[in-house]
């Protein structure tokens, strides 16, 4: 691998890479909070048709990772698969400015998933190329970092816009009467998308594969048993972790539908410290996983997302909402890189991609049926339910993890 000077100790590559998700997460991360009070507040969608919306989304994006990741090892052009990525995602944003029923905002979810499937794997695999085993935890926790960095600086930029078009005298949710301040949070999102792409383009290198002996496949034979155990288990986590915007709806709906009845702004304050705590938790995850191994990481992440989805079960004030969401951002720091280095490690150089692409399309598939259950959970149970079901799958999912999950000495970095 050819040396080359480093930046603040990161691989000039992996740094560059951490610049484009940080200005793709500020856009995207306007958007997460904003999304489901649009949907519900001012385009009357149930809680099930938001489940639905977000599984489709999410699970058009898993689908598609593995066949980016296989066609990023067999032309070996990661970056011009992630360049089509996040230019896609992009050239979506804005449309959410004209939508005006649940389905319009179907559409732009998938255009935009449909972006972050083709880049994700192509992208790992261009961070995965750029570095040495030995400070993979280390490059994979600084770009979970940046990225999160940019989730925090989102809500911080939604903040400042609701608060210079109303004022400081905010109403509990923003309804159909300020649907100017949804379409100026929206054309603000799509600013740092567009600059995360031309990023991308003009800095980042392209990786080119040199070796052309063997041919990836699509199929598990490719894999070995120990990754095919990894991805099992990873896919029961999945099941059990809808989506964010159940955590979202729990703090921000009323008592009557279920929720806490938090002020949307002031939930935003929680969200900006939730990925706070995100970004520092995940920037030292890295570096402890290089020196004791991914696992013991993971499994201590698992087990804090279960204690948070049982205390979210119970919570019913203000003050248990900012406890119990901002911890929440442990378990992202701990687990989002280290799941996606950990994928890595067990996979063969040549199969990189294709490796890291199953591991998403696995984890993403199973968004679909973990939205549909919360929805229903939440609907036709309890509020707490998807809670209480998402913990114990975590749970379940830490246990398998360390007893089964067991990869031989040159695929672990301890």
């Amino acid at each position: 691998m050819k040396q080359q000077r480093k930046i603040f100790g990161i691989h000039p590559t992996v740094f560059m890479l951490g610049i484009v998700s940080f200005l793709t997460d500020v856009s995207s991360e306007m958007l997460v909070p904003i999304v489901p009070q649009f949907l519900r507040f001012v385009l009357g969608a149930p809680t099930e048709i938001i489940g639905v919306i977000e599984g489709v989304a999410e699970s058009t994006a898993s689908v598609l990772r593995v066949y980016a990741g296989y066609l990023a090892d067999k032309f070996g052009r990661p970056k011009l698969l992630a360049v089509i990525g996040y230019g896609l995602s992009a050239m979506s944003k804005p449309f959410y400015i004209i939508a005006g029923a649940w389905t319009h905002v179907l559409g732009i979810r998938f255009a935009d998933r449909f972006g972050k499937g083709i880049r994700s794997a192509p992208r790992d695999v261009l961070i995965a190329d750029a570095t040495e085993p030995e400070s993979r935890g280390r490059a994979f926790g600084f770009h979970r970092a940046m990225d999160t960095a940019g989730a925090t600086l989102g809500p911080m930029i939604v903040l400042v816009i609701v608060w210079l078009v109303i004022g400081r005298a905010l109403p509990a949710a923003l309804g159909p009467k300020y649907r100017h301040v949804y379409t100026l949070v929206f054309i603000a999102a799509a600013v740092p998308a567009a600059l995360g792409w031309i990023v991308l383009a003009a800095f980042v290198p392209e990786h080119k594969t040199e070796e052309h002996g063997k041919k990836p496949e699509i199929k598990f034979s490719a894999l070995d048993r120990c990754f095919k155990v990894f991805l099992a288990v990873i896919t029961l986590f999945a099941i059990g972790n809808s989506s964010d915007a159940f955590l979202v709806l729990r703090a921000t709906s009323s008592v009557a539908k279920g929720g806490v009845g938090m002020p949307f702004i002031s939930f935003l304050w929680v969200y900006v410290v939730f990925n706070a705590l995100s970004v520092i938790v995940a920037l030292r995850s890295g570096v402890v996983s290089d020196r004791i191994g991914r696992k013991p990481v993971i499994i201590a992440g698992w087990l804090v997302f279960a204690a948070v989805y049982f205390a979210m079960a119970r919570v019913s004030t203000p003050t248990g909402i900012w406890i119990w969401f901002i911890i929440y951002g442990a378990y992202y720091g701990m687990t989002e890189g280290m799941l996606r280095a950990y994928a890595v490690d067990l996979a063969p150089t040549h199969l990189r991609g294709t490796a890291v692409g199953a591991y998403f399309t696995m984890t993403g598939v199973a968004l679909l049926p973990a939205s549909l259950i919360a929805g229903f959970l939440w609907d036709k149970v309890s509020p707490s339910a998807p809670f209480y079901y998402g913990g114990a799958t975590a749970i379940v999912s830490a246990v398998l993890l360390a007893v089964l999950v067991k990869p031989l000495g040159s695929q672990e970095v301890n």
